[in-house]
């Protein structure tokens, strides 16, 4: 049962993130001949302010 963890920072379209589960299942199906009910998706949405590269958070960046 493969398993697929996608953090992505939060605010995206619901379905774009939607769209996103779709090319992940297809994808691992093609890649692995997984049974397309046997994959599983997980996106977990991040605020800005929980992200962070360099000691600097996706929010003050942006600021």
């Amino acid at each position: 049962m493969p398993l697929i963890q996608v953090s992505v920072r939060e605010g995206r379209d619901p379905a774009r993130i939607r769209a996103l589960i779709t090319a992940l299942t297809e994808a691992t199906v093609s890649a692995l001949d997984a049974p397309k009910e046997s994959v599983r998706v997980i996106v977990t949405e991040v605020p800005g302010s929980h992200w962070a590269a360099g000691d600097v958070t996706l929010d003050e960046k942006d600021a």
